[in-house]
């Protein structure tokens, strides 16, 4: 920092100016080179599966400025989808907003997937920049910083995140929150206050996790500059309570033991069967007893925090808490609107079975994406298919190694940056601790901060990972600053050999792709006039917890073209009372069973059969897709025969139809 008085010379400025500039242009070669060959395909491919979460975050797009500009209504509500149902609210979605902001004056130009690919492709600039101004605030070094930035932006971490859930790639938010933070500590402003407002938009309406990541972020922060943790002093120790505490620890630990032994016990008491055949209740004792026993050999001090330092803080907090309120204020209308009609659902989170964490080994795992990387390792972080995008944690072999040897010689991590590393980190991990593919039953902070409201909105503990790789990331940056300060001389050849070194390891490329083509069926769709609708079977709704039917983010991705409402739909999180809704129409409800592969109740296709033509036309239904790869010849059989549906298309796996006409409505379904 700047001594007090000090003036940067009109020199100066413009250096300082052309630096970041610098930085900038670096990002932008560095996006291009480690996207490749995106950027000879932005407007046919795209780096995730139009079939996942990717078609979903195309869709966004697409949908926000057909609401705001053909529709000329709020966003954050939609006909688009859920045909057969009220209109979508899309206050709970994901919906990355930013995002939206960014791509609405390119669209018109640039197209839907072109538009996606450059915002894709700006996000990690601003990403990396954003941690160069926090990495440089923290070492005053320029090659550093921006190494970091490089690190961040383009760690196995985010760059697997930009084959699924871009929102997390668009992390600038959260570095310059922590940015915010460390002025705020230096100099309380209140236009501080208002700069970290207008963040926590900024991080909401890039994804709502990110919200809820800078309020831990800031209670960690606070923490750490009022509290420290020292040892007690063994004379004012008595030695009964840490001894009856080891004592526990080796009795939970023996019967552990035996559980593993023998493969635990049943027994009755009082008539009922009790059994005891895992070890998560016994790990939780055992967790507990470790933190009583730690507790007692350590204690919190806590520093003199005065009235006016009390004052500042409640002043700093209130004033963020309205910026971000205000500018929140259209999607917190669409949530109210959510709560006044009944339909605030959270999913009930159980002890046992929520989402785990990321496996603590893969921290330290190679980078999975690079071209020389062992396809073992990738495949070991999909157990599921879906599930490689959240398992990829590592955080670099160069930046643990710098970090290692900036240690030994003489290089410290502050005591905010290591409470921010191990708060994450343990979050990171889950309810349950996880260790090379093993549950260990040992229950992590997440365990009980998932019940939390607010927090417990970050539903899928693994992405609490991207906050660990970003401070691991400045960490890196000040270990390096440390090294070229302890060995000036040195300095250029040990740059040169680290950012050598992380170049390669950080490299993805060539990046896998995947086509955007849409099939050629969907322009006879696009064609028709007036409003009607699509139904694609197999039919459904779906969120990020659960799906009802059977339905795939590819049809929104493939609404974007052809711009009919859909029948079914896939958002961050729908109410049960929607699907209650929907399955009240024993129509529906059969269209949802048949596309789960199960059969119908005997002799119901017969009573549904005689209301097919007039369940179409009052339902305006102007064609039927069906997906012959994914639907069942029983789904199919129906389909046809009910709707006496009449080929229009066919392309690959997909076949065009339309309804028959009906010469009346039938009286038994409402017009929605």
């Amino acid at each position: 920092m700047d001594p007090p008085g000090y003036r940067l010379s009109p020199e100066m400025t413009q250096w300082s100016s052309k630096r970041h500039l610098y930085a900038l242009l670096g990002f932008v070669g560095a996006a291009v080179a480690l996207s490749w060959p995106l950027p000879l395909h932005l407007g046919t491919h795209l780096t995730g599966s139009p079939a996942g979460d990717t078609g979903v975050y195309v869709w966004n797009q697409w949908v926000f400025r057909h609401e705001l500009l053909v529709n000329g209504s709020l966003p954050y509500f939609t006909d688009s989808i859920f045909a057969f149902t009220s209109k979508a609210n899309l206050g709970l979605h994901n919906y990355t907003t930013f995002q939206n902001l960014l791509a609405l004056p390119l669209m018109g130009a640039l197209g839907v997937v072109a538009t996606f690919n450059v915002v894709y492709l700006l996000m990690t600039v601003m990403t990396a920049y954003a941690t160069f101004l926090l990495a440089r605030h923290v070492t005053g070094r320029d090659a550093e910083s921006w190494l970091a930035g490089l690190l961040f932006a383009w760690s196995p971490n985010l760059v697997t995140r930009g084959t699924a859930h871009f929102s997390l790639v668009a992390a600038a938010p959260l570095a310059v929150f922590i940015l915010l933070l460390l002025r705020a500590a230096d100099r309380t402003r209140l236009r501080d206050a208002f700069a970290l407002g207008a963040t926590m938009w900024w991080a909401a309406s890039t994804d709502v996790y990110f919200a809820v990541y800078c309020l831990v972020i800031a209670a960690i922060f606070m923490l750490a500059q009022v509290v420290t943790v020292e040892r007690r002093s063994h004379v004012s120790l008595s030695r009964s309570v840490p001894w009856t505490l080891d004592v526990l620890l080796l009795c939970v630990a023996g019967l552990m033991l035996a559980m593993l032994v023998s493969g635990g016990w049943q027994f009755r008491v009082l008539g009922r069967v009790t059994r005891m055949q895992t070890l998560y209740t016994p790990m939780l004792f055992f967790t507990g007893l470790c933190v009583a026993r730690a507790a007692w050999s350590y204690r919190a001090a806590f520093a003199n925090v005065t009235r006016n330092d009390v004052w500042r803080l409640v002043r700093a907090t209130s004033v963020a808490g309205v910026v971000a309120a205000v500018m929140l204020s259209p999607v917190l209308y669409a949530i109210g609107v959510r709560i006044a009609d009944g339909r605030w659902e959270s999913s009930r989170v159980f002890w046992r079975n929520s989402p785990v964490g990321v496996d603590a080994l893969s921290f330290i795992l190679p980078n999975p994406n690079h071209p020389l990387a062992p396809a073992a390792i990738a495949a070991w972080l999909t157990p599921r298919p879906d599930a490689y995008a959240e398992n990829v944690a590592s955080l670099t072999f160069v930046a643990l190694v710098v970090m290692v040897i900036a240690w030994r010689s003489g290089w410290r991590i502050s005591r905010t940056w290591a409470a921010l590393a191990v708060a994450f980190g343990t979050l990171a991990l889950g309810p349950f601790v996880h260790i090379a593919g093993i549950n260990t039953f040992a229950p992590g902070p997440w365990a009980l901060l998932r019940y939390v409201p607010l927090v417990g909105m970050a539903r899928t503990p693994g992405r609490f990972s991207v906050v660990v790789m970003l401070v691991v990331a400045v960490l890196f940056a000040s270990a390096l600053a440390w090294l070229g300060q302890r060995w000036p001389l040195r300095r250029t050849l040990i740059l040169s050999a680290v950012s050598a070194l992380l170049v390669f390891e950080l490299l993805p490329v060539p990046r896998v792709l995947y086509s955007a083509e849409v099939p050629a069926i969907y322009h006879h769709v696009a064609e028709a006039p007036g409003d009607v609708r699509v139904l694609e079977l197999p039919f459904g709704m779906r969120d990020g917890t659960s799906s009802y039917g059977d339905f795939t983010a590819r049809s929104q991705f493939f609404q974007t073209m052809h711009q009919k409402p859909l029948a079914g739909g896939y958002l961050s999180r729908i109410s049960q009372r929607r699907v209650a809704e929907a399955r009240k129409d024993p129509m529906v409800s059969a269209l949802m069973t048949l596309s789960e592969k199960h059969q119908l109740e005997p002799g119901l296709d017969a009573q549904l059969m005689p209301l097919g033509p007039s369940f179409a036309s009052s339902r305006r239904i102007g064609f039927v897709v069906i997906d012959r790869d994914r639907a069942s010849s029983a789904l199919r059989d129906f389909a046809i025969r009910t709707f006496g549906l009449q080929l229009v298309d066919a392309d690959g796996t997909f076949e065009l139809y339309r309804p028959a006409p009906s010469p009346v409505e039938g009286p038994a379904f409402n017009r929605r």
